[in-house]
C-alpha cells in the first residue's frame, strides 16, 4: 500500500464503485470520448482522492478544464456511498466521514473560482431565467416530498409511532421552507406583484383561512404551536383570493417560524361596509427597532451580531408588501420585544350575493 492510498478497505471500495461507474460509461458518453477515457479519469480521480485523504494533493488542474471529471466524480461517490449501505463489512465511520471529505477535495480543485463564475452567469442576460429556472426545478420534487409526508403522517400509509410522527413532521416544515423560498423567487422574479386574478373574484374569507391552517398546521403542531382563526361574520366578499391567500401563508408561516410558544392567530375584521382587515399576530420574539428599517428589502443581509425576528432573505416579506399595494392596501406591522408581532393590513372587499340554497 502506497503512502498516498487510503485504507485498504476504502482502497477497495473505491475502485469497486470506479468499475461499476465505467461500465456504466454511457451515462457520460456526452462528455466522453470512449470508455477509455472514462476510465482513464476515473482513475487519476481515484489517485486524487487518495491524496486528498492522507493529507496530500494531486495535481489536478488538467482535469478542471473539462465537464467529465466533475460528472464523474458525482457519479464515484454516489456509488461509494451506494455500495456501503449494500455491504456486509462497511468501514468504519470515521474511515468513511475521512473518504468523503477528501471528495470534497478534490471537488474543490475541479471547481477553481466557481463562486465567481457563478455570479457572472447570474449576471448576464440570462441570470435571471436561470434563477427562476433553477426555483422551479426545486418546486416540484419539494411539492411531492410534501405531499408524502402529509400523508404518513396523517397515517394513510399505514400506521407509525410518535417518534416517526415527528420526524415525519420535521421533514414537511423542512420541505415546506424550501418550497416557499422557491415560490418567493419565481414571484419576485416577475415582480412581486403580480395578480393572478385579473379581476375580482367572488370568494369566501373562512374558506381562504382554513386552508391556510391547513397547510401549516403539521409546522405548528411540530412546534407544539396553536394556530386560531377570527373569520368574518360575513365571509362572502369580491376580490383576488390567490394574492389574499398568498399573504396570509406567508406572514402565517413567518410567525410560525419566529414563535417558539403560545399560538399564531389570523383575525379578519369588518371595519366599514367595504374595509375589511386582516391580521396576522404571534406570540414571538417581536422585532428590535433596529431592524424595522430593512424589514421589507429583499435579499437584505443578515447581521451576525444581531439575532433579527425574520428570515434572512427577506423575499416572503418583500412579496406580501407588493401584493397588499397591488390591491391598494398597505402592510403595517406592530410589534414588542418578548411579547409579539403583529402584521396588518385593509383591503376594500365588497360583499358577494350569498348563494342561493339548493
Amino acid at each position: 500500500m502506497s503512502a498516498t492510498a487510503p485504507p485498504e478497505a476504502l482502497r477497495a471500495l473505491l475502485d469497486n464503485a470506479a468499475q461499476q461507474v465505467t461500465d456504466d460509461w454511457h451515462v457520460v458518453r456526452q462528455d466522453a470520448g470512449s470508455r477509455e477515457d472514462v476510465f482513464k479519469t476515473l482513475g487519476l480521480l481515484t489517485r486524487a482522492i487518495g491524496a486528498a485523504h492522507d493529507g496530500g494533493q494531486e495535481d489536478v488542474q488538467e482535469l478542471a478544464k473539462s465537464q467529465l471529471p466533475r460528472r464523474l466524480l458525482s457519479l464515484l461517490r454516489s456509488r461509494v456511498i451506494r455500495l456501503v449501505g449494500e455491504g456486509e463489512d462497511p468501514p468504519d465511520g470515521r474511515s468513511l466521514l475521512s473518504c468523503l471529505q477528501a471528495f470534497e477535495s478534490v471537488a474543490k480543485q475541479l471547481e477553481p473560482n466557481w463562486d465567481q463564475r457563478f455570479a457572472d452567469r447570474l449576471m448576464g442576460p440570462d441570470g435571471l431565467e436561470l434563477v427562476v429556472e433553477l426555483a422551479h426545478d426545486l418546486r416540484s420534487p419539494l411539492t411531492s416530498i410534501l405531499f408524502l409526508g402529509e400523508t404518513m403522517k396523517r397515517g394513510r400509509s399505514g400506521p407509525v409511532t410518535r417518534l416517526q410522527e415527528r420526524q415525519l413532521g420535521l421533514i414537511y416544515s423542512a420541505a415546506f421552507g424550501l418550497s416557499s423560498v422557491a415560490s418567493d423567487v419565481i414571484e419576485l422574479a416577475r415582480g412581486g406583484d403580480r395578480l393572478v386574478d385579473l379581476e375580482p373574484l367572488p370568494f369566501s374569507v373562512a374558506d381562504i383561512m382554513e386552508s391556510v391552517r391547513d397547510i401549516v398546521q403539521p409546522i405548528a403542531e411540530e412546534k407544539g404551536l396553536e394556530v386560531r382563526l377570527v373569520p368574518p361574520q360575513r365571509s362572502s366578499r369580491i376580490g383576488h383570493p390567490v394574492a389574499l391567500s398568498r399573504i396570509l401563508l406567508n406572514l402565517t408561516t413567518n410567525a410560525l417560524k419566529f414563535t417558539d410558544e403560545g399560538f399564531v392567530e389570523v383575525t379578519c375584521t369588518e371595519v366599514t361596509e367595504l374595509g375589511v382587515e386582516f391580521s396576522v399576530r404571534d406570540t414571538g420574539r417581536g422585532i428590535p427597532p433596529q431592524a424595522m428599517g430593512m424589514l421589507f428589502e429583499p435579499f437584505r443581509r443578515r447581521q451576525k451580531d444581531r439575532d433579527y425576528a425574520f428570515s434572512g432573505s427577506g423575499l416572503g416579506l418583500s412579496i406580501c408588501r407588493k401584493l397588499v399595494e397591488a390591491m391598494d392596501g398597505t402592510l403595517q406591522v406592530e410589534t414588542e420585544a418578548g411579547r409579539g408581532t403583529r402584521f396588518y393590513f385593509t383591503l376594500d372587499l365588497p360583499l358577494a350575493a350569498q348563494p342561493e340554497p339548493s
